[in-house]
Order: structure tokens, then sequence, then C-alpha cells
């Protein structure tokens, strides 16, 4: 039977995480929050998960869910809906809950499927190289690959002319800001941000409908199961859910898997004889993404811990990744290690829909990268992105030579 802790030092550690030093170099903390409990309370109540098991079984308990719209008032989102980074959160994939859930995800699964994702490999082996062509001899990495990589496959995929891509990238920035916090500042982008992404998808759909072709969008506009299809609204808040997580993960897993191979440049070897295997080890030990939130949908208990209707859960799923009784040496990165699965994709029904994708372009690009660069090297000027649930770099600047 487990206790959720609440003390001082709780408080100080997750006050710590709200600051830019904490968010850079979060793992510390999380150990020390794992010693403390696996469940401690925020000031605010809600209940912070630390260890891999307890955040595993939170992933996948259907009686934890979103938090539902009619509840958002509570939280002082009342007008939610007149933002249109909020709706577009709150009514994707994301942010919803069984049966609208399990509708939409049957329905755009049935077309986003791993042949489609395979298909895009020789595209996508042709990405890689062209951007390595590109780079200087000193350049920011996350400028010159690991935005335009993802944002072009993901281009790809939904059918978006080539020219028209590198537009997204602050664009889906802004809106994902919601993801920290939602603020009057934070808004004051976000929701002309993803007022842009829908209307440009909302061009892009029309003009498939009157000329369809083999991309993804084609594919959602046309499809019909059942008797069921995606109403306008919900096809263009799955595509702008599409297209922003299908590169904002992927950005993120190739600038902190780009530092963690050049810091440990005794991996490389691993890393060319199972990139699967190096990949997943990538994602287990620097997350892009560091925790996953729930609402308590219906009485349920975790780990002997019992949960109301309405409580807000964290899991710390970063934390999670390097819990020392789930990963012998957790903080260190083992490219070979045997058992590396983690909770990075999330897990249970909102397991990450794009993961296949996301692996796919790591997998493909990181021993390229390697091979063809053997001199990369970091420089001095890295910028963190200064979030707790989205981890990467805004700025990465390396040597090619």
């Amino acid at each position: 039977m487990a206790d959720i802790v609440e003390s001082r030092e709780v408080s100080a550690l997750l006050d710590e995480l709200t600051t830019t030093a904490g968010r850079a170099d979060p793992y510390g903390h999380y150990a020390r929050l794992r010693e403390l409990g696996t469940f401690v309370r925020a000031g605010d109540g809600t209940v912070i998960v630390t260890r891999f098991v307890e955040c595993g079984a939170v992933a996948r308990d259907h009686r934890l869910g979103k938090t539902p719209t009619e509840l958002l008032g509570e939280a002082g989102l009342a007008d939610w809906a007149d933002h249109p980074a909020l709706y577009g959160y709150f009514t994707s994939l994301l942010g919803i809950n069984p049966p609208d859930h399990t509708r939409l995800r049957r329905l755009v699964s049935s077309s986003f499927t791993a042949r489609r994702v395979q298909a895009l490999r020789p595209a996508t082996e042709r990405m890689v190289d062209d951007l390595i062509d590109a780079m200087g001899e000193r350049d920011d990495f996350v400028a010159a690959f690991a935005f335009p990589l993802p944002c072009n496959v993901i281009g790809e995929l939904l059918g978006i002319p080539p020219a028209d891509r590198a537009q997204f990238q602050h664009l889906v920035q802004d809106w994902s800001a919601v993801l920290d916090e939602i603020t009057p500042e934070v808004l004051l982008k976000a929701d002309p941000a993803a007022q842009a992404v829908r209307d440009y998808l909302g061009g892009l759909a029309a003009e498939r409908r009157r000329q369809p072709r083999e991309d993804l969008m084609s594919a959602l506009v046309g499809h019909e199961e059942a008797g069921d299809r995606l109403t306008e609204d919900e096809l263009l808040t799955m595509a702008g859910l599409l297209f922003a997580a299908g590169f904002e993960t992927t950005t993120n897993l190739l600038s902190n898997g780009l530092v963690a191979l050049l810091e440990h440049p005794g991996q490389l070897p691993l890393l060319r004889a199972d990139p699967e295997a190096a990949v997943q080890e990538l994602l287990r030990y620097d997350s892009p993404v560091q925790n996953i939130d729930r609402t308590v949908l219906a009485p349920t208990t975790v780990a002997g811990v019992r949960f109301e209707p309405g409580e807000r859960i964290v899991a710390y799923t970063g934390s999670a990744n390097r819990d020392e009784l789930r990963f012998t040496d957790a903080d260190r990165l083992d490219l070979g290690r045997a058992d590396n699965a983690s909770l990075s994709f999330g897990g249970g029904m909102h397991y990450c829909l794009g993961a296949p994708m996301a692996r796919l372009e790591a997998e493909i690009a990181f021993p390229r990268i390697v091979e063809r660069l053997p001199g990369l090297r970091l420089e001095e000027g890295a910028r963190r992105r200064d979030s707790l649930t989205i981890r990467g770099f805004d700025i990465l600047p390396v040597a090619t030579r």
C-alpha cells in the first residue's frame, strides 16, 4: 500500500522544475522525488507519479482519461472553445475520451497505417541525405536537420507541397506552448498559430476533394468505415494534430538523441549494429515528452492508492524511464541494453499514433549522420526549450568538420 507524500522538500523540488534551470536538467530532481515517494502531491492537489510500473498503470487505466470539457470551467477555462489553440487540443485525440476517442482513433488508424508509414522510407532516406549535403561547416542542427526532416516527412505523408512546409515550425511551436501553461500571454501567440494551421489544412482538404492523390489527406477526406466518416471539423482537427505531433516530437528526439550520441562516442558501434534498439534506448534516456496528464473519470486504485473522480494525476514518464527499480544503471546510456522499452510514447488508448513514423525517421537519420559526418561535434551556444512537458532544443550549434 503506497502513500501520497507531501512535504516541504517535495514542494521545493516541484517548484524547481518550474524554473528554466530545473527544466534544463530535471533528472536529478526526478531521482530525489523517486526516493521520497512513488506518489507525491503538488501544492495545487495534483498527484505526481514518479516510477515506471505505476506510471505505466496510469497510462493504461481506462478510468483515467483527459479532462472532460464540462469540467474545464472549474479550471478557469470556460471559454476554451473560443480559443483555436485550446479547441484544437481539447477536441483532438490528445484531449478526448471514449467513446469519441475510440471512434476517431479507429477512423484515422485505418488510413494512417504501418504500411503507409513504411512506404515513406525511400523518400525519408533521400531527405536525410539531402539535408546532410546541405549542412554547413558550422550550423544549427535544429534548423538545418532536426526540424526540416520530420516537417518534410509529415508534409510528404499529408500531401503538403514542399514550398509550404517551412512556415509550420514557428506556428506549431507557438501552438504547442499551451501544453505547458495556459495564460493570456501564451494564448496571444497560440490562437493565431492554431488558426493559421487549420486554415491552411482546410484549403488542402478542399483541394483533395476536387483532385484526390495518393496521400494521407486524400485518404482522410475520402475514407468511410461502416457508414461513418470524419466530419469537416474532425478532419481539420485530426490533420492539425497529425502535423503538429508529427514533427514536434521527432524534432526533439533527433536533437536530444544527437547530443546523447556525441556525448557517448563509445556507443556508436552499437548504433550501427542495431539502429532500432539504439533508438529505443535514446528515447528512454532523454525522452522528447516528459510527462502525461490524466483526470480521474471513475473511482480507481493504482498501486494501492485510491483516486476519486475529478482528481488530477501527472505521470512523470521522464522520471519513470530513469527508474532504477526498472532499469539497471538507469542513468547510463547503453545502446545495447536488452530490455529498454520506455514510456516515451505513453501507453494505453492514448499511445502516440505517430510513434512508428518517429522511430522510422530516427532509425534512418542517426546511422547516416554518424557515417557521413564523422567529425560532427557540439559547439557552444545550445539553448534548451524552456518546457517540462516537451524536452528538446531551440538551438543546437554543431561543427560538421
